[in-house]
């Protein structure tokens, strides 16, 4: 915070030069940071400038002009063909070849395709609330972009902290889980690769440099070329999907009834707190929105890329979840490697190698979706300022994020090489739910809130309306997670729920209407979205819970020192330019100028 760098830019993003210095203006280049009196002068202003963010809300223009921070464009090469492969290349990958083992052992038994089924529609009413703002709004900033838009700047950043938490943890323990496979591959069991540390604690002293070296490559290939990793998918996606299909039909060839017996031996808490841990099975997909800024056509590109994917991939869990229950006792299933040495343990040990390397070829692919869509992530949030605009630089040679995904993956590689698995999911869970909750929240004041067109009655209706859907989801979580039988909470708070809903679609008018593709079933989509997501964030750990407590907080008070500053300044700065701009525009009216960038 010294004083001036001469070659700053009125954009406070100095240029590169051909080596890549950096300087302070390529992190902290607002006006708060020129300086320590001016830095001291904006934490005297904390209050009044977190009140101003949390009560101030981007717009659709104002995110797509953000682009032109990141100094050149990510090149429009994807089409929807490419999104299907990439959603499945994103998704299927370490939930359902190593979590289906382990949640049908310790919680679910066979009922585990149930759990499957619940977070797949789960999912899948989240994938329709992401589609429609993907069409309308088609930025690399996927849900934080979405939630900048209708639930402020403030918001949009702690879910954006979770959602670069998600891919850092997701990616890490797909990484861990290669390894696991690649001992499988080599006839070894799944840890044979791990380093004991025994300074270190438990649950984090099984050191795993394979994933370090797997997480180096896979940042290469993202960083390359994004048509080229969705060619590498391509690839992969194939191998992958010809390997599930041996799995389900030799799987079934050797199956045996009487393992289905009991089918629920944990009864229905054991099936929703499964759910709830296999949610982590279909992450990936918010990444396929973070393409949106690189596919030619959204508007027909991301409806069909999305939802084709995760019909197709909830279809193929719930076939793999029943094969491997049929294949081998519950109770006996392998929590790191399942389906090969079931296979194994059903006489035909040289289908273990072939799982094996299908398996692999899946969680690369997995690992290269998310490696493109953190990086895209954070990349819009750079461009905001609430990160450091050095992460928003896009190569102009290759077209992509490099300092973001370089950096996203080296978080990913120091995560993969410490944490255990079960760690990583739970957390996962958390963070995912949240988001994917805010999204569903977002898109109902999407659709009856605008400002200057809703009358101030019809806010407060639809104040009152979410209030109660939330209150009322949490208070079904609350009970489900603290009561073990009982039933009469639910007789209160779900006819709260649907009222509350009813309510929004009788009485409250809708103030926007999607342009090019929407939800249907507006309000109750979205609002069964917000109380499954909720419901299913109350079957989680305690554990996992302060993890998430103590990762929200360093999260405010990165914000209160840095982000809220440096956004605050940035949005300063726009809202001045605009003012400017209408000026010029207005003073050369005839020559119709273009409009104005943020």
């Amino acid at each position: 915070m010294g004083g001036e760098n001469g070659e700053s830019e009125s954009s406070g993003v100095r240029r590169r030069s051909r080596f890549c210095s950096c300087t302070k203006d390529d992190f902290l280049p607002e006006e708060s940071f020129r300086s320590w009196g001016n830095y001291v002068n904006a934490l005297k202003q904390t209050p009044s400038r977190l009140v101003d963010r949390v009560l101030s809300r981007s717009d659709d223009k104002a995110e797509l002009a953000a682009k032109s921070r990141s100094n050149h464009d990510m090149k429009k090469s994807l089409t929807w063909w490419d999104l299907i492969w990439f959603g499945m290349g994103a998704v299927i990958g370490a939930g359902i070849f190593v979590l289906t083992g382990l949640e049908a052992r310790d919680d679910a038994g066979p009922a585990v395709v149930l759990s499957y089924v619940v977070s797949g529609i789960s999912a899948l009413l989240s994938v329709f609330c992401y589609t429609e703002f993907a069409v309308e709004i088609p930025v690399a900033g996927g849900s934080f972009a979405y939630l900048r838009v209708e639930l402020g700047d403030f918001v949009a950043f702690i879910a954006a902290g979770n959602i670069l938490l998600e891919y850092v943890i997701g990616g890490a323990a797909v990484a861990r889980s290669w390894t696991s496979y690649l001992a499988t591959l080599c006839n070894q069991h799944p840890d044979s690769f791990l380093i004991k540390a025994h300074s270190l604690a438990e649950g984090y002293n099984k050191l795993d440099p394979i994933a370090v070296g797997v997480c180096i490559i896979i940042c290469f290939l993202a960083i390359l070329s994004t048509k080229g990793s969705s060619r590498f998918n391509y690839v992969a996606s194939i191998v992958h999907i010809i390997v599930i299909l041996f799995i389900i039909v030799c799987g079934l060839i050797k199956a045996d009834t009487t393992n289905y017996t009991p089918f629920a031996p944990f009864g229905p808490r054991g099936v929703f707190k499964a759910a709830a841990v296999l949610f982590f099975a279909y992450v990936g997909f918010d990444a396929v929105s973070t393409m949106a800024e690189e596919t030619k056509n959204p508007g027909r590109d991301i409806p069909i890329g999305l939802v084709g994917s995760m019909v197709i991939t909830t279809t193929i869990y719930c076939l793999m979840a029943v094969t491997l229950c049929l294949m081998q006792k519950y109770d006996s299933i392998d929590e790191s490697a399942p389906f090969s040495l079931a296979f194994r343990s059903v006489g035909w040990s040289w289908a273990q190698y072939l799982v094996a390397f299908g398996a692999l070829k899946g969680m690369t692919s997995v690992l290269l979706v998310s490696a493109v869509g953190q990086a895209r992530y954070l990349t819009h949030i750079a461009r905001t300022h609430m990160m450091p605009p050095w992460f928003s630089h896009v190569n102009a040679k290759t077209g992509t994020p490099v300092n973001a995904t370089a950096t996203m993956m080296f978080a990913t590689a120091v995560i993969a090489l410490f944490t255990k698995l079960d760690i990583l999911a739970n957390l996962l869970s958390i963070s995912t739910l949240f988001i994917f909750m805010l999204v569903a929240l977002a898109l109902l004041v999407r659709r009856y809130y605008v400002a200057g067109v809703t009358m101030p009655h019809d806010r407060h209706k639809l104040i009152l309306c979410i209030f109660l859907i939330l209150a009322s989801s949490i208070a079904t979580a609350a009970y489900w997670g603290l009561s073990e039988d009982g039933w009469i909470a639910y007789c209160i708070t779900v006819p709260v729920w649907f009222l509350a809903t009813a309510g929004l679609y009788f009485f409250v008018p809708h103030a926007r209407n999607p342009m090019l593709w929407g939800v249907p079933l507006v309000p109750w989509l979205p609002s069964l979205s917000i109380a499954i997501n909720i419901f299913l964030l109350g079957s989680i750990d305690k554990q996992s819970f302060e993890r998430f407590g103590i990762w929200t907080a360093i999260l405010l008070l990165y914000y209160l020192f840095f982000g809220l500053h440096a956004s605050y300044d940035t949005a300063k700065e726009v809202e001045k330019n605009q003012g400017l701009g209408k000026i010029e525009e207005g003073d050369n009216a005839p020559s119709a100028p273009n409009s104005p960038q943020n």
